[in-house]
């Protein structure tokens, strides 16, 4: 694999962290009866979809450093029953998803990841594991964004993915993350 694809990876890490601070800043908007509310989604609730995105996230992460935290991760349905306290977590776990795409080199792609499941050992290569990850909370943030409709916060674009032309648009948000357009384009290869 290329070093062009590394960086692929590297964007889709940051631009998943850009789409949760986005998400979870709108939702902050929210009352906390309107963050618990059921609405219509597989996890009832913006509070039980973010909280569950979080969890996977934590799940899969985990076994990418090689942990072995495994169905401990999801122990508690709803680890973060407060915005306040989702937030920060969320953030710190895109921050361990960045730091390993930054350390992704085309020889780690077919890296082996073994994933805790308890009864038995998965094991999936490091990009599909990856690829898989990231598709799981684009799936789940469509739907939080969904609920986040039916509400009178107006849901954020999640459905960039960092246009050129685009860059002075989210400028401000880069700055609250800490990045620059470079912190993401750079090549580490």
């Amino acid at each position: 694999m290329s070093a062009g694809l590394v960086q692929t990876y590297r964007a889709f890490a940051h631009n998943n962290a850009w789409a949760n601070h986005r998400l979870l800043t709108a939702c902050a908007a929210l009352s906390q009866a309107e963050f618990e509310a059921h609405r219509t989604g597989f996890f009832p609730s913006l509070q039980r979809t973010l909280n569950h995105i979080y969890i996977i996230d934590l799940f899969y992460i985990d076994a990418l450093e090689g942990g072995w935290l495994g169905p401990a991760a999801w122990k508690n349905e709803v680890p973060f029953p407060a915005l306040t306290a989702l937030q920060p977590a969320q953030a710190a776990m895109d921050r361990r998803l960045i730091a390993i795409c930054d350390a992704l080199t085309p020889a780690r792609f077919d890296d082996v990841v073994k994933i805790n499941r308890d009864t038995s050992v998965q094991t999936e290569r490091c990009d599909r594991l990856l690829m898989h990850l990231f598709q799981h909370q684009i799936h789940h943030r469509g739907q939080a964004h969904a609920m986040l409709s039916e509400t009178a916060v107006a849901p954020p674009q999640l459905d960039e993915f960092f246009a050129e032309g685009e860059a002075p648009l989210r400028a401000a948000e880069f700055a609250e993350l800490g990045w620059t357009e470079e912190t993401v384009w750079k090549s580490r290869i």
